[in-house]
C-alpha cells in the first residue's frame, strides 16, 4: 500500500467516485479536494476530466487549482491526468477556439478528425489496443497489445519526447504521455478492467 494518499482534484468536471473506487480496489487511499493549498502540498495527484477543454481550463484558472497543480508538479509531486485531464497538461487546445493549457507537457490538442481517414466515427468510443512507445513506471512494454477504453474526439499532437503510447484508429492517435513525474492517459484506466486497474496500482505504488 502506498504511504502517500492520492489527491483527486475536484474542479467540477470529473468522475471522482470511479477513481476513488479504483484506488480503493488496489489498496490505496485517496482524498478528493478543491483546496488549492492542499493540492499544492500534495505528494501525488490525479487530474480527471470530461467535457470541453475551454470550460475545464476556465474552472482551473478561476479556482486557483490550475496554479496549485502546476506548483505541485514543479516541486516533484507525481501527477496523472486522465482523458480531458491529460489534455489539460499540454500547452493549448484547438477545441472550439484556442485555449491555453497548463503547459506541463509540450504539444497541442487537436481534433482526431484532422488525423484519421474519412468514414471513422467521431468521437472515438470503445476498446482499442495500446502500442507502448516509451515504457515508463505506469506503462511498461508488457502492456503493448492490451486493450483499454477510450472516449474522445481530440488527442494530443506531442511536440517533444513525452509520447508514451499510441492507439490505432485509422491512424496512430496519442494514448499516453509521460515526462519525469508527469503522466497522462487519454483512455480511462478506471474503466479499463484488469489492465486499467494494473495502471492505477502502479500509480498508487509510486
Amino acid at each position: 500500500m502506498s504511504a502517500v494518499p492520492v489527491t483527486i482534484v475536484d474542479y467540477g468536471v470529473g468522475n471522482l467516485f470511479s477513481l476513488a473506487s479504483a484506488l480503493d480496489a488496489v489498496g490505496g487511499s485517496s482524498v478528493v479536494s478543491r483546496d488549492p493549498d492542499a493540492i499544492a502540498r500534495a505528494g501525488k495527484l490525479i487530474l480527471p476530466g470530461v467535457g470541453a477543454f475551454g470550460d475545464a481550463a476556465d474552472k482551473l484558472r478561476d479556482t486557483g487549482l490550475g496554479d496549485a497543480v502546476k506548483y505541485a508538479a514543479g516541486r516533484g509531486a507525481y501527477l496523472l491526468g486522465i482523458c480531458l485531464g491529460m489534455q489539460l497538461l499540454f500547452d493549448r487546445s484547438f477545441e472550439f477556439g484556442e485555449h491555453p493549457g497548463l503547459g506541463l507537457l509540450r504539444g497541442d490538442i487537436v481534433p482526431i478528425a484532422d488525423d484519421i481517414p474519412d468514414g471513422y466515427k467521431i468521437p472515438h468510443i470503445g476498446w482499442n489496443s495500446l502500442s507502448i512507445s516509451k515504457p515508463n513506471r505506469l506503462l511498461d512494454g508488457s502492456l503493448s497489445g492490451q486493450y483499454v477504453y477510450f472516449v474522445h474526439s481530440y488527442h494530443a499532437r506531442v511536440a517533444d519526447d513525452s509520447l508514451a503510447a499510441v492507439t490505432e484508429y485509422g491512424a496512430p492517435l496519442t494514448a499516453a504521455a509521460a515526462h519525469e513525474n508527469v503522466f497522462g492517459c487519454q483512455f480511462h484506466p478506471e474503466k479499463s478492467g484488469r489492465v486499467g486497474i494494473s495502471i492505477i496500482d502502479a500509480y498508487n505504488k509510486l
